[in-house]
C-alpha cells in the first residue's frame, strides 16, 4: 500500500510482478464504477466497487496466500483471518484515498503509468521492455493489459496522497534520543528455576489415582483406525522393458529442448558494497562516493580485495570477502551485471552505481556458455521418453485387470480366473503401512476412506498403478489401561512433575513476597545484564519480558512466570544504561524506522477520518 514502504524496501523484489500485484490488486484493487452495475460490493460517496473487482482481488489474495504457505492452507483458514471482510475495507480504503486524490489535484498521466511498466524488470529481456512478454506475464495472471495500467495508475495517484501525507511527519532528535535510552536500558536478574523433570522422582503412582487420570484423559490414548488392504500393484518398472524407442524420437526431443541443454555463460566475481538510498542527503551520498574512490585506489595501488571487501563492504557478503559465486544475466541489477558482462577474469571495474549504492567490482572466472551434445544427453533423454511412454502401457495393463475384476465379480473369482496374484496385508494404521505399500500414499489415502468390502478405483502411486479392496476394518478405540500403562504412567508422572514444579516456584514466590526481597538460600542464578527483548543463556526471552514489564520501583513479580515445563522468580537487582555508544549508522536507521512509523500513523489517521465523512455501503448479502 504505502510507497513510503516501498522505497524503504531497497530491494529490486519491489518491482517484481507478484508484488506489484499484490499491491495494486490485493490491497487497492483496479479501479471503481467499471459498468454502473447495482451488484455491487460496496459503495464510497455513490462510487460502486463492483462485485467482480471485489471477486478478483478476494481470488489474488488467495493466491497469494496460497504460494506464501506453500500450497497447504488449512481447512477455514480464510474465514478464520476474515479475508473477505480485509479485501473489502482495502478496497474501500483505495477509493477514499483516489477519491481524495481528485480533491487535492493529484494526477498521473497514462505516459508516466506506462513509463513505470516498461523500467519493471519482470516484463524486460536483455533490459529492453518487450510486449509479447508483458502481454504473457500478464496473461498468466488472468489480466489484461488494459485493467492492469488502471491499477497501476490508480495505485500511483494513492500512493501519492500517502507521499504528501506522510511529508508532514517529524521526529525531532529529542524523540530520537528518548528511544535510544529506552532501547539501551539494561537490567540485572537474580532469579530461581523450578523444572518440571527435577520433580518426576517425587511423583507417587497410585493405581486409582492413575485409573480416575486415565479416565479424564482416555481420548488422548483412542486407536488410530485399521484396515487389511488386498490389493494389486502395477509397476512402472515392470513394463519398461516394453519400451522401444526410435533415434528420430530422441533426436527430435533434443531438438524441441534444446534449451534444456544449454548452459548460459557465467561469470564468478566479488565485489565492495558502499550503500546509498534514496533518502540520503546529497552531503551523505557524496560521502560514500569519495570512500569508495580511495578505496578504489587501494586496490589500484595493489591492496587485496578480499580483505579490503571485509573491512569496507556495507553489503551482506562482507564476511566472505565481497564473494558472490558464479551467477549469469539476469541476476543482478542492470547497471552491475553490465559491469560484470563487459569486464575479463582479474579486471577491476571503475566506481559502478546501482540502485543500492556505489560498486567496486573484481572480476575473478568466466564459465562460457556450451550446449551439451546430443550423444552425451542421450541416455538422459531416452530415460525420460521411456518414464513418458510407459505409463501409458502400465495403464492399459491395470485398465484391463479393473475391467476383468468387475466381470468376474470379486478379487477371489478373478484370481481363480487366472488373473493377476493379489497381496494381503495384516490390519495396519495410515501412518504405520507395511514396507510394501512406502511408495503407495495415494492408494492408502482412497482406501482409509472406502467401507469394508468395497474395491477402490484404479490409482496412481508414486511408481505405478495399484488397485485396493477393504478386507477388514478395526474402528479407533479406547485401549484398557493395562494395555497402554507404560505410557499413561509416563505421561501421569510428566503432568504431576509439572504440577509440583509450578507448585514449588509459587512457594517460593510467596515467601519472597512476604520478606520484600528474594532469598534464596544459596539456590539462586544472578544474571548478567540483559536487555530488552532477549534472552541469556539458561534465561529465557519471557522471564526478561516480565522483568521489564514491572513498573516504578517494583523489584519482585507477583506472578510467576511459566515457560513450557520450566517456571521462574526473580528479583529486579539493578538497572543501567548500556555504556557503549549508538553507531553513526544505528542511529540514523532508528530515526528512519521512526519517521515510517509517524508517516504511517499520519497516514491512517488520515483514512480514518475519510472513511468517518464518508457514505459507506457494504453489501452484507454479497459478502456476509
Amino acid at each position: 500500500m504505502l510507497n513510503i514502504l516501498r522505497k524503504r524496501a531497497q530491494s529490486v523484489v519491489i518491482q517484481a510482478l507478484v508484488l506489484l500485484i499484490a499491491v495494486v490488486f490485493i490491497f487497492w484493487g483496479v479501479g471503481s464504477n467499471l459498468d454502473n452495475n447495482r451488484n455491487a460490493a460496496a459503495v464510497v460517496n455513490d462510487v460502486e466497487i463492483p462485485f467482480q473487482e471485489f471477486q478478483q482481488s478476494y481470488d489474488r489474495a488467495v493466491d497469494t496466500y496460497r504460494q506464501q504457505l506453500g500450497g497447504q492452507v488449512p481447512e477455514g483458514f480464510f474465514e478464520g483471518i476474515g479475508l473477505k471482510k480485509q479485501v473489502i475495507n482495502q478496497l474501500i480504503q483505495s477509493e477514499l484515498l483516489r477519491q481524495s486524490a481528485d480533491k487535492i489535484g493529484l494526477a498521473v498521466s497514462r505516459e508516466e503509468t506506462q513509463r513505470r511498466i516498461q523500467d519493471m524488470p519482470v516484463f524486460q529481456e536483455n533490459g529492453q521492455f518487450v510486449m509479447s512478454r508483458y502481454k504473457d506475464v500478464l496473461g498468466q495472471n488472468r489480466l489484461t493489459p488494459t485493467s492492469f495500467e488502471a491499477g497501476l495508475q490508480s495505485d500511483l495517484i494513492t500512493g501519492r496522497v500517502v507521499e504528501l501525507i506522510g511529508s508532514f511527519a517529524d521526529v525531532p532528535p529529542a524523540a530520537v534520543q528518548a528511544w535510544i535510552d529506552f532501547a539501551k536500558t539494561e537490567l540485572k536478574l537474580v532469579y530461581l528455576s523450578f523444572k518440571g523433570s527435577d520433580y518426576l522422582d517425587e511423583v507417587n503412582v497410585e493405581a486409582d489415582k492413575l485409573a480416575s487420570w486415565y479416565e479424564k484423559k482416555q481420548q488422548d490414548y483412542v486407536t488410530d483406525p485399521q484396515i487389511a488392504l488386498q490389493y494389486l500393484y502395477f509397476p512402472f518398472a515392470a513394463d519398461m522393458g516394453k519400451v522401444t524407442l526410435e533415434d528420430e524420437q530422441v533426436q527430435q526431443f533434443y531438438n524441441d529442448n534444446i534449451d534444456r541443454y544449454s548452459v548460459k555463460e557465467k561469470r564468478r566475481a566479488r565485489h565492495i558494497l558502499f550503500k546509498v538510498s534514496d533518502t540520503d542527503s546529497a552531503e551523505v551520498k557524496e560521502e560514500k562516493r569519495l570512500k569508495a574512490e580511495h578505496v578504489l585506489q587501494l586496490l589500484r595501488d595493489g591492496g587485496d580485495f578480499a580483505t579490503l571487501a571485509k573491512e569496507y563492504s556495507e553489503g551482506p557478503s562482507r564476511e566472505s570477502g565481497g564473494e558472490l559465486g558464479f551467477f549469469e544475466r539476469g541476476s543482478m541489477v542492470p547497471a552491475f551485471e553490465e559491469a560484470v558482462f563487459s569486464m575479463e577474469p582479474g579486471d577491476l571495474s571503475d566506481l559502478v552505481e546501482t540502485s543500492f549504492g556505489y560498486h567496486l567490482i573484481l572480476v575473478e572466472d568466466v564459465q562460457p556458455a556450451i550446449t551439451k551434445k546430443m550423444e552425451d544427453v542421450r541416455a538422459e533423454i531416452e530415460g525420460l521418453l521411456k518414464k513418458q511412454r510407459v505409463r501409458g502401457l502400465t495403464f492399459q495393463n491395470v485398465s484391463n485387470a479393473y475391467e476383468d475384476i468387475i466381470r468376474a465379480g470379486s478379487l477371489e473369482k478373478y484370481m481363480e480366473q487366472g488373473g493377476k496374484a493379489v497381496q494381503t496385508t495384516d490390519l495396519f494404521a495410515r501412518k504405520l503401512p507395511p514396507d510394501s505399500l512406502a511408495k503407495a500414499g495415494a492408494l492408502l489415502d482412497v482406501a482409509f476412506g472406502l467401507s469394508k468390502g468395497e474395491l477402490s478405483s484404479l490409482v496412481e502411486v508414486e511408481d505405478g498403478y495399484a488397485i485396493g479392496y477393504v478386507k477388514d476394518i478395526k474402528k479407533p478405540e479406547v485401549p484398557p489401561l493395562a494395555t497402554v500403562k507404560d505410557k499413561v504412567v509416563s505421561d501421569y508422572k510428566h503432568e504431576q512433575s509439572i504440577t509440583l514444579a509450578h507448585a514449588a516456584a509459587d512457594k517460593a514466590l510467596a515467601i519472597a513476597l512476604d520478606a520484600g526481597k528474594l532469598m534464596p538460600e544459596g539456590k539462586g542464578l544472578e544474571s548478567g545484564y540483559l536487555k530488552r527483548g532477549g534472552g541469556d543463556g539458561d534465561i529465557p526471552p519471557q522471564l526478561v519480558e516480565a522483568a521489564f514489564a514491572l513498573k516504578g520501583g517494583e523489584k519482585l513479580s507477583s506472578e510467576v512466570v511459566a515457560v513450557g515445563d520450566m517456571f521462574y522468580v526473580f528479583e529486579v537487582l539493578e538497572h543501567r544504561q548500556d555504556p557503549t555508544a549508538m553507531e553513526a549508522d544505528q542511529k540514523k536507521q532508528l530515526a528512519e524506522q521512526l519517521l515510517v512509523n509517524q508517516q504511517n500513523r499520519l497516514v491512517a489517521s488520515w483514512v480514518e477520518r475519510l472513511r468517518a465523512d464518508a457514505k459507506i455501503w457494504v453489501n452484507d448479502q454479497l459478502i456476509p
